[in-house]
């Protein structure tokens, strides 16, 4: 009787939980202390009294803190797939990576790419808002699976535990650290109440339950306690449970069975607030190919007027596939000896799209990829460990131009595990500050710089013509008049081309070559792969000089996306298949290799146009001498295409001597300018327009005094806006503005931004000043020094220019 008495009990008190709409709603349930709850104990979470250091240490963003609960979803899923084909997790018989349980648990996984069939995947892990309707910012999350579910005699070794390590031998899971996900409780209100149940798989025992909070502090122990703890509810010793054979939780179009459902209370969601379309779309950001789809659920209640109330997400990647926004995809594959491999995909987004403007098309490519200003995304299979902002691409690969129109990702599953450690914090929502790091950061930017990015960057920089301007013979006889000594001369030559050649003539761009490229008819699957090289004595050769790298060309006829496409992706293999040492080495050389890694760095690039680019260098342990055999496997269903060569390693190239010549020869490179307009007058046809800007990612406004374009630390350009407020405000000033009058404060305007921005780039460059951005409740961001510039000219530095200290500069213009 009493068991019959306490397991109602139980239920009731689980559904008063359960229904709650916010912590307040808890918090009063609690203190009304009605039976059970009089029977009650807290137990520190994880049996770790001094817990509060381990749980608040963790993600510092709540979008990351939810990922790592639907990552715990899918690992509960793809273990109880495990569990129901009779397999020990920990046994030889187990997948041994995620992408290995998902082949083998999932065989129709190839057709999620089809909405249908996604969306019957999908419903197993759910995450649903839930609120009260008038007040949707107060909002709850409720995270659910039908996954393995645990018994609640053992909530506390897993669900409850910490610090445990009880998947490190799981090689199919990404949790690692056994943190719980709880990561997420705080930035549940300022209680932190989570709510946890679950029942096991199999449909045996009963469905527990249990709340987490932080512990509140009585007056004595805030006398006596430097931090409180998190906590845990247990009723008479045992976590609460009773039986059920299903129950009605609001789930989207199934009832609870099985498996694990949390909710969080009054959770942190700030411009999340709607689940299915800004949570998900962040999510989708954080999850870029995750190994399950999962549903995002909105209400009626909550959204009454809203129709699409639920979508099943399935990471950025499938959102970028086929997207109308998206101009270009390709990936290139970096293999070195200390970093492992790592598979980088860059897409490169639209200037224009759905005939919007460029500012309406680069707005909306903002709101919907990179909501959490994430450009460069680092994951291990598909769920992001850390990010960079727009400054690694201003910054490292100094493409400014294509900062709004980037996003780059940086696949670190098949790196080096030791590395692969030291790269990203336990909270796996952050990269750690170390050498390797930094390293990754070098390579990464290194083989950026010179690989397809390069090309798609001048492209996009060729599209803004760039004539002489009138005011052009102005600046450069203000230049010729400036009092330059040979230390500052020097400073100017380490930034700026030298002029070696009479600007006043205008640039002229190589006429296009006449001849037709023959045309390029792409398959889905390959037909053929070839290598572009010569035979020596019946075999391909390569000759590599020791001290350099060789680019080599794969012929083929695949598609170009063939690499990066979601629905049946080839890939490219390179192997080592034999070593000769030239034995010049007396026997100290080591005898075996077996990766090659240690021999040669490979990169790879994806399918363009037929062609199939891969550089390889040659590492400081082989030899002039050294013969290598290498395999490339060209991945086609049923039978891959297979090529092998040679790489000879040659003498070192002799180092080029670069004289630098002396600073009283020296001629100052000075930027080019461009002066840029609201609109167009029909006595000048040719204006530069702050829409023709806009379209390569540069905004031009009324706010906006100047733009300086830098490509790999030299300042190339300065645009100039002549209709920005500082102007404007100033010929007001001057009573019955004359054309004369005109004319001086518009010289007086285009040089003091021009020198001014010029010279303040140089010194600020040359000192190797590092600009840092303070951000609300989130850490320092580095701003590159060209946007740092743009926007101190943007307040008020411009309009100081402009009316005070210009007698000096009236002087040296002639008036």
């Amino acid at each position: 009787m009493r068991l019959v008495e306490s397991s109602k009990l139980f239920e009731y008190l689980f559904h008063e939980l359960y229904q709650a709409k916010n912590e307040s709603e808890v918090e009063q349930l609690l203190e009304e202390g009605r039976p059970p709850l009089e029977r009650l104990k807290w137990s520190p979470l994880g049996q770790i009294e001094s817990n509060f250091g381990v749980i608040e240490n963790q993600q510092s963003n709540p979008v990351a803190a939810i990922v790592e609960k639907l990552t715990n979803s899918i690992d509960a899923i793809l273990m109880r797939r495990c569990y129901e084909e009779s397999i020990d997790p920990k046994g030889p018989a187990a997948p041994r990576s995620v992408e290995e349980a998902i082949t083998r648990f999932f065989p129709k996984h190839k057709n999620w790419d089809q909405s249908s069939v996604r969306n019957q995947q999908a419903a197993s892990i759910q995450i649903i808002g839930d609120s009260h309707p008038r007040d949707t910012r107060d909002t709850s999350l409720i995270i659910y699976d039908d996954g393995e579910g645990q018994h609640p005699e053992n909530f506390e070794d897993t669900l409850l535990s910490l610090l445990r390590g009880n998947k490190n031998e799981i090689h199919f899971v990404q949790g690692k650290y056994n943190m719980g996900g709880s990561g997420a409780i705080v930035f549940c209100g300022e209680k932190r109440y989570q709510l946890i149940a679950s029942k096991r798989y199999d449909g045996s025992g009963l469905f527990g339950f249990t709340l987490v909070r932080k512990h509140p502090l009585t007056d004595e122990e805030a006398s006596t306690q430097k931090n409180t703890w998190y906590e845990y509810l247990k009723i008479d010793g045992e976590i609460p449970a009773f039986p059920i054979d299903k129950l009605d939780l609001g789930l989207y179009k199934r009832l609870f069975c099985t498996g694990t459902i949390i909710k969080l209370y009054s959770y942190e969601l700030k411009g999340n607030l709607h689940v299915r379309r800004d949570l998900g779309r962040s999510l989708n950001e954080f999850l870029y190919a995750p190994a399950l789809p999962i549903y995002t659920v909105e209400t009626k209640e909550r959204y009454p007027k809203d129709s699409g109330l639920t979508s099943a997400i399935f990471g950025l990647k499938q959102r970028l596939q086929n997207n109308d926004y998206v101009e270009e995809i390709f990936s290139e594959t970096y293999t070195d000896r200390q970093i492992g491999r790592m598979n980088v995909t860059v897409h490169l987004f639209r200037a224009r799209a759905k005939e919007k403007t460029a500012k309406e098309t680069r707005q909306t490519i903002r709101d919907e990829f990179f909501k959490n200003n994430m450009a460069v995304l680092f994951s291990v299979n598909g769920q992001v460990h850390g990010h960079y902002t727009t400054e690694f691409i201003t910054r490292s690969l100094g493409f400014n131009l294509l900062k709004d129109y980037l996003l780059i990702h940086v696949d670190c599953t098949e790196m080096n595990l030791d590395f692969r450690n030291e790269l990203f914090m336990a909270s796996r929502d952050r990269l750690k500050q170390g050498k390797e790091s930094k390293q990754l950061r070098d390579v990464l930017a290194k083989n950026l710089k010179k690989g397809q990015l390069r090309e798609i960057y001048k492209r996009r920089k060729d599209t803004i013509s760039v004539e002489a301007e009138d005011d052009e013979a102005l600046l450069r006889s203000f230049a010729e008049n400036l009092p330059i000594n040979n230390e500052l001369r020097s400073l100017l030559s380490q930034t700026f081309k030298l002029d070696r050649e009479d600007k006043s003539k205008k640039r002229r761009r190589p006429n296009p070559d006449p001849r037709p490229k023959e045309g390029f008819h792409p398959k889905r699957f390959p037909s053929f792969f070839n290598l572009d090289v010569n035979a020596e004595n019946g075999r391909p050769v390569i000759t590599i000089p020791a001290n350099e790298s060789k680019t080599i060309k794969f012929n083929t006829d695949v598609e170009n996306q063939y690499f990066d496409r979601t629905d049946e992706p080839g890939d490219m293999k390179i192997a080592l298949m034999g070593y000769t040492s030239n034995g010049s080495s007396g026997g100290n050389k080591k005898g075996t290799v077996n990766d090659i890694q240690d021999v040669l760095t490979v990169n790879r690039s994806s399918p363009n146009e037929g062609s199939i680019r891969v550089v390889l260098e040659p590492t400081e342990d082989v030899e002039v001498g050294d013969e290598i055999e290498i395999q490339a496997d060209l991945s086609n269903p049923g039978n891959d295409l297979t090529e092998r060569f040679w790489v000879k390693i040659n003498k070192p190239l002799p180092k080029k001597k670069h004289e630098m010549p002396k600073p009283e020869d020296e001629k100052i490179g000075l930027p080019k300018h461009v002066l840029v307009y609201e609109k167009q007058v029909p006595e000048e046809p040719n204006r530069k327009l702050w829409e023709n800007l806009e379209e390569q990612g540069i905004t031009m406004d009324r706010k906006v005094v100047m733009y300086p374009d830098v490509e790999s630390d030299v300042l190339e350009t300065i645009y100039i806006n002549m209709d920005s407020n500082v102007l404007k405000k100033y010929k007001s000033g001057i009573r019955k503005l004359s054309t004369d009058q005109n004319q001086v404060a518009n010289k007086r305007y285009i040089s003091s931004v021009y020198f001014h921005t010029l010279f303040l780039y140089v010194i600020n460059r040359q000192r190797g000043y590092e600009i840092y951005k303070r951000l609300d409740d989130q850490p320092q961001e580095g701003v590159d020094l060209s946007e740092y510039l743009q926007d101190i000219f943007s307040s008020h530095y411009a309009g100081f220019l402009m009316n005070f200290g210009v007698d000096k500069l009236l002087d040296s213009l002639g008036e």
